[in-house]
């Protein structure tokens, strides 16, 4: 491991930036990468070994993506936080955001139990190449199944429709004023649009909120997205999928974080040694990775646009990871 070089760690980082919000599995990814490539890629990056040093590595990278996913929501997490606060205080729970606020604590106690006692054993008996193509598979069946679940439903849609107003609409030389206009009236759009949908998720019940949270377990495997089965999840509660992505993004942000923190000593200890310089150089390009991410797809989903893609990315991912691995 201590043979990791720059280019597997900042691949490795963007990749994990970008899947860990795409319903596509970090994990997963994180698995087939390096088994595909071979070589030194799969000596060095090999999730399963017990005790790996590349869960040092991986760990930096956790943390840089729920870092950006807070950055990105902190207008958000900032009135969730101030509800939870204001909860406790006045030991009452009366408004949506406290509602929501206990809704996150309550949803992600099933996922934080179950990932300490079942990480270790899942990681190492699961996470090889082709067990983890099969799941990749059953991910994007599992979307699919989400995807027709939103189309029987069709719930009342609110789309981000907002002609205009897009600041990269504005492009005479000069006009800097009305492109920062255009910007702070999208930014306003998207903060009441995510008022709208967390006092719409805080009228789900408390056991619904849990069953929901409890689905990140299925991402202890992997190649099942830990978004996408919160995702799906939520469709079935009968949420628009920007809702359901909302929440789970929002069950996201605390369970990639706390992971990452938990395994933070593996990082400063001698696990760490010899890929310091690599994860910080892997964290920052995991960090935009995830930005952007977010930022894509709070906007793809806010048009009520559909699953299926990501469906067809992760059986053809899969099914062709398979065959490979089997094959070659």
């Amino acid at each position: 491991m201590s043979h990791m070089t720059y280019v597997e760690a900042m691949v490795i980082g963007l990749v994990q930036g970008v899947t860990e919000l795409f319903p596509v599995s970090s994990l997963g990814h994180n698995v087939l990468i390096p088994a595909l490539i071979g070589g030194s890629w799969a000596q060095d990056l090999n999730v399963s070994t017990p005790e790996s040093p590349y869960l040092a590595f991986i760990v930096g990278l956790h943390v840089a993506t729920a870092l950006a996913m807070i950055i990105y929501f902190w207008r958000d997490w900032l009135r969730i936080i101030s509800g939870l606060i204001s909860s406790v205080r006045e030991r009452r729970i009366s408004t949506a955001d406290q509602r929501l606020a206990w809704m996150i604590v309550l949803a992600t106690i099933p996922v934080g139990i179950a990932g300490l006692a079942l990480e270790h054993l899942f990681r190492v008996v699961f996470s090889k190449p082709i067990p983890t193509a099969l799941f990749l598979t059953a991910n994007g069946i599992i979307l699919l199944v989400g995807e027709r679940r939103a189309r029987q439903a069709r719930p009342q849609l609110a789309t981000l429709d907002e002609p205009g107003t897009d600041p990269q609409t504005v492009s005479e030389p000069g006009d800097r004023s009305a492109a920062r206009l255009a910007l702070r009236d999208v930014r306003k759009q998207e903060t009441e649009r995510a008022v709208a949908a967390d006092g719409r998720l805080a009228t789900m019940s408390y056991p619904q909120a849990v069953l929901i949270g409890s689905a990140q377990i299925f991402a202890l495997l992997p190649g099942i997205s830990r978004d996408g089965v919160v995702t799906v999840a939520g469709l079935f509660r009968g949420f628009s999928r920007a809702d359901a992505v909302r929440f789970s993004f929002l069950l996201s942000a605390p369970v990639i974080l706390a992971a990452g923190v938990l395994k933070v000593p593996d990082l400063t200890g001698s696990l760490g040694d010899g890929v310091r310089g690599q994860v910080l150089a892997g964290s920052l390009l995991s960090f935009i990775g995830a930005y952007l991410s977010v930022r894509f797809l709070t906007r793809y989903f806010a048009k009520e646009r559909p699953l299926t893609p990501f469906a067809v990315y992760c059986l053809a991912a899969g099914i062709g990871s398979t065959i490979y691995l089997l094959v070659r």
